[in-house]
């Protein structure tokens, strides 16, 4: 069994009652332990809730994000 724990998250709403999420997240499993970033996806419910539809992983590699980071800027 897999287990996930949020280091540090930050968001920014848009549109009509939307967000998108960028964490660092920690997988926990019996074999270790394993860092990444999250790009999500979401909107809040009727109670104001956090609800997701898409996630999206990256892997903890500078060379990675520092490729996704430059095209986002670009495209």
């Amino acid at each position: 069994m897999v287990t996930f724990e949020t280091i540090k998250s930050e968001e920014i709403k848009f549109g009509n009652n939307k967000f998108i999420e960028v964490a660092r997240k920690k997988a926990i499993a019996e074999t270790g332990e394993s860092t990444f970033i999250s790009l999500s996806l979401g909107f809040f419910g009727s109670a104001g809730e956090k609800r997701y539809r898409k996630s999206f992983t990256v892997p903890l590699d500078s060379n990675v994000i520092e490729f996704i980071s430059e095209k986002l800027k670009e495209v």
